[in-house]
C-alpha cells in the first residue's frame, strides 16, 4: 500500500497546482490581455504586428459589448488617453470601472433588456458617425450577443428575449443561438461593420467560445456571416420550435429565406477591406500558459 504523502509535500502541490491555475488565468485577463497584444509607440499604435499611424485619422472612437468590456476599455484609456475622441461600450450589471473616455452601459446578460437595446442604439450611431479618415476600436468578449440587442426591423425587444428564452431552454447550442441571433438584428453577423465602412475598423476579441469562431463569437458584429436564413429555419425545425417561437421572428426568417430581406454581410464584400480582427485572448491562450507553468515547475504535460 502506497504511503500517504507528508504534510510538506502536499503543500507544495497544491502550490504548484495553485500556480499553474493562476497562470492560465493571467493569460487570459482582459486588460493584460489587451495591453500585451497592443502596444503605443510615439504616433503609432501597434496591433498584432501592424501598425496605425494616429496622425493620419481625424477622430478614434471606441465601441463594443461583452462582460470584460471595463477592463478592456480600461486598457485602451491607458494606451491612447486623450487620442480617444469618443467612446461608447456596454457591459453586464456591476461590471463597470470608473474611465476617463469610454462610456459604460449597463445592460442585461444572458436575455438581453431596454438598457441594452438603448445602448446598442448609441453604439450604432457612433459607428455610423466615423468617417473615411477615422480609426473605430471595437471590444468584443463574452456575452456581447445579448449585450449588443439590436432588433431587426418589424421585431421588437421581447420578439429577442421571447426567442433566447426558447433557444436556451430547449438546449440549442451557442452556434446555433448566435445564427438565429445574426439574422433578427441590424447589429450582428456583420452588421456593425457595416455601419462603421468607410472608416478604418480594428476589433479586438477575448474570445469564450471553444475553436475561436470569429463569427461566433459575439455574434460576430464585424465578421462576415458565413449562415443564412434557411440555416435559421433549419434550427427551428431541428429543435421544433415553429409554433414556440414569437409569430414575427418565424415570418421573418421566412421571409429571409425566401429572399425578400437581404443577407447578412458576406465574405468578399467591400465592407471588410478595412476590417481586421484580432483575438488577444481565449481558452488555447490559458492552456498554453498553464503548460508553460507546469513545465518551469519539471512536470510532464499532454
Amino acid at each position: 500500500m502506497q504511503k500517504p504523502l507528508a504534510s510538506s509535500d502536499l503543500q507544495k502541490l497544491r502550490k504548484h497546482a495553485s500556480g499553474i491555475f493562476y497562470a492560465g488565468i493571467a493569460a487570459v485577463e482582459p486588460e493584460a490581455a489587451v495591453k500585451r497584444f497592443c502596444r503605443r509607440r510615439n504616433n503609432y499604435l501597434v496591433i498584432g504586428g501592424l501598425k496605425y499611424n494616429l496622425t493620419k485619422f481625424d477622430n478614434v472612437f471606441v465601441i463594443g459589448a461583452g462582460k470584460a468590456g471595463a477592463p478592456m476599455s480600461s486598457a485602451i484609456e491607458d494606451l491612447l488617453g486623450k487620442r480617444i475622441t469618443e467612446g461608447m461600450v456596454n457591459v453586464k450589471y456591476g461590471h463597470v470601472t470608473s474611465l476617463k473616455y469610454v462610456k459604460l452601459v449597463e445592460a442585461g446578460h444572458p436575455v438581453p433588456d431596454e438598457n441594452g437595446c438603448a445602448g446598442a442604439a448609441k453604439i450604432l450611431d457612433l459607428a455610423k458617425k466615423a468617417g473615411r479618415d477615422d480609426l473605430v476600436i471595437c471590444l468584443i468578449s463574452g456575452g456581447g450577443s445579448a449585450l449588443l440587442p439590436f432588433p431587426a426591423p418589424g421585431l421588437n425587444l421581447k420578439d429577442k428575449q421571447d426567442t433566447i428564452k426558447k433557444l436556451i431552454s430547449c438546449g440549442a447550442t451557442i452556434h446555433e443561438i448566435n445564427t438565429i441571433r445574426k439574422h433578427t438584428s441590424l447589429i450582428k453577423g456583420g452588421g456593425l461593420a457595416k455601419a462603421v465602412f468607410p472608416a478604418t475598423l480594428v476589433t479586438l476579441i477575448l474570445s469564450d467560445v471553444v475553436g475561436d469562431d470569429l463569427d461566433v463569437i459575439a455574434s460576430g458584429p464585424t465578421v462576415f456571416d458565413s449562415s443564412t436564413y434557411k440555416d435559421c429555419l433549419g434550427i427551428i425545425k431541428k429543435y421544433d420550435l415553429s409554433r414556440k417561437l414569437p409569430g414575427k421572428v418565424i415570418k421573418y426568417l421566412t421571409g429571409g429565406a425566401k429572399g425578400k430581406i437581404s443577407e447578412t454581410p458576406k465574405a468578399g464584400e467591400v465592407i471588410f477591406g478595412k476590417t481586421r480582427n484580432y483575438i488577444v485572448g481565449s481558452s488555447i491562450e490559458a492552456i498554453k500558459s498553464a503548460k508553460q507553468k507546469a513545465e518551469s515547475l519539471k512536470y510532464n504535460t499532454l
